[in-house]
């Protein structure tokens, strides 16, 4: 039975040769401005269809 725990509480206990690698880049979001439009035109699109077929 493994009793070493998975994630490594101490940084400097990792591997030399990882060590002097600069830490990782997080990418960066595209400035994406419409998405809050594109929810609410899907939003209404699906309960419109939704209680248009209802009253059919």
């Amino acid at each position: 039975m493994m009793k070493r725990r998975l994630v490594l509480t101490n940084e400097g206990a990792g591997h030399p040769m990882r060590r002097r690698l600069p830490p990782p880049r997080l990418p960066r979001r595209a400035a994406d401005q419409d998405h809050d439009w594109k929810l609410f035109v899907l939003s209404f699109s699906a309960f419109f269809v939704c209680f248009y077929t209802f009253f059919i």
